[in-house]
């Protein structure tokens, strides 16, 4: 594998001074999951990195980011630099500037990690594409990103986030994207923003990375894009606006749904496409949408793109769809919708359209398992309380409910639709699967930190403890 950053390069880059010489061949901020020939950096969170540092070259680590020496570690195997965090993000910069490769940047309140995703899906099969891990997209996950990237990089995907302001314009400055994405505006984060349109303000903020020419997308059919339009045009970036109305230059004019996958008509470009992913869902047909929308503004072959989105599907806790046999005789077998990663309102309404749309086997029925959605501010409770009246509520059979907040919307449920409701997934988890039949499709959405994962963990179990049974013992 060749050197991703040589000791002289990241001296360079970082400003730091190096005793001896290595060549690494990645990044790791864990000590725990650190690969031979990293370049492990210290910082400091709960812990202060330097307490790793020493386990870190144990473990294979060819030299540590470190702003002073440990006790007990070789000065060869060190770049020291004034700040950790400093130093990590200057190697962020020096990893983009000596890149030649075409750089996406994807923010918004829902969506970015998918249409991240669905864009390294899409640009894989044009060019060596490099794409941010997991949710990487804070103000250490975008510098690491960018560090990260081999460069004879083709595309680079960066996935921006938030959780105040002023969070997003530093990191899209840093990423210095050629086309940047704002997937959608919603109620998320409104403790820290008081309203939807500064939240949409701080999205539009991603427009302000852009390179000279660069291209800004924007959703056009919510309520908060002329502020997002505003913006791109502040910042001198052409505007493709992606929605469902006559004018988008990206614009969604059906979508079908089926158990598996999702076949999406669109106009892109004055041309009209026919394509599918590989899940079911109305909100992935507008995030595949803007996913190739970006992958054609960055220079890719839209045709190619949308036949590479065809082998796309979801990850686990955003969509997924499983089947667990709960019985050692295969008589109780359940379809699982792991959603469970985090929601909003925009979120949760997409995942009931994804459950309304799914068909359950013989007397199974379509249930909801949801979980509190954190971070909303005083209006809590009404978000919560409002979801009883999503249409989609029509094809549903049962909801079970799970925090404090969830409480609103049991209270706000028909009679024919309340489940359990439990203060904490344990809870709910331990009573769910006798309330289940056979066919079930059970769809299990929260936010992260009410934890409902913790229901897809158990249930997980249940049906590996039959597959265990039918095996007999070993």
């Amino acid at each position: 594998m060749s050197a991703l950053w040589t000791a002289a390069e990241a001296a360079a880059a970082t400003g730091g001074t190096v005793a001896g010489h290595w060549e690494a061949t990645g990044i790791s901020i864990d000590s725990r999951t650190v690969a031979p020939g990293d370049l492990f950096i210290a910082l400091s969170a709960a812990r202060d990195g330097h307490e790793f540092v020493a386990d870190a070259l144990a473990r294979g680590a060819v030299a540590a980011l470190v702003s002073h020496v440990p006790d007990g570690v070789d000065p060869a195997q060190l770049l020291v630099v004034g700040d950790v965090m400093d130093g990590l993000r200057a190697l962020g910069a020096a990893g983009r500037a000596r890149s030649k490769a075409r750089v996406i940047a994807v923010t918004g309140s829902v969506g970015k990690t998918t249409v991240k995703d669905m864009l390294r899906a899409a640009l894989t099969p044009q060019g060596r594409t490099h794409a941010a891990e997991a949710s990487f997209n804070n103000h250490w996950g975008v510098p690491v990103t960018l560090a990260r990237m081999p460069v004879d990089t083709d595309f680079a995907v960066i996935e921006i986030g938030m959780n105040a302001p002023g969070e997003i314009a530093p990191l899209a400055r840093l990423a210095r994207p050629h086309v940047a994405v704002v997937t959608t505006v919603a109620p998320a984060h409104l403790a820290a923003f008081g309203g939807i349109e500064g939240i949409a303000i701080e999205k539009a903020a991603i427009y302000a990375g852009l390179e000279p020419g660069g291209i800004a997308l924007a959703h056009a059919d919510i309520e908060t894009f002329p502020i997002l339009r505003d913006a791109a045009e502040a910042s001198g970036a052409r505007l493709i606006r992606v929605g469902t109305a006559e004018g988008c230059e990206a614009r969604l004019i059906e979508v079908q749904l089926a158990d598996a996958a999702t076949v999406i008509r669109a106009e892109l470009s004055g041309v009209e496409r026919l394509f599918k992913i590989g899940a079911p869902g109305r909100h992935f047909a507008i995030n595949a949408l803007i996913a190739l929308a970006a992958a054609e503004a960055a220079g890719a072959d839209a045709t190619e793109a949308a036949l590479a989105l065809a082998g796309w599907s979801p990850f686990a806790g955003r969509g997924t769809r499983e089947r667990v046999v709960l019985s050692a005789t295969d008589d109780l077998a359940i379809d699982m919708i792991d959603d469970a990663f985090n929601a909003n309102p925009v979120s949760i309404a997409a995942a009931l359209e994804m459950l309304a749309a799914a068909e359950p086997e013989g007397r199974g029925r379509r249930i909801a398992i949801l979980g509190d959605m954190l971070e909303l501010g005083e209006t809590g409770p009404a978000l919560h309380a409002a979801i009883a009246d999503h249409p989609a509520m029509a094809r549903i059979d049962c909801v079970h409910t799970v925090g404090p907040l969830m409480q609103h919307l049991d209270a706000a449920l028909p009679v024919k639709l309340r489940g359990r409701h439990a203060d904490t997934a344990e809870e709910l988890a331990s009573a769910l699967p006798q309330t289940l039949r056979a066919g079930d499709v059970l769809l299990i959405k929260g936010s992260k930190g009410i934890k409902v994962s913790r229901v897809v963990d158990a249930l997980r179990k249940l049906g590996q403890a039959a597959v265990d049974h039918r095996r007999g013992p070993r």
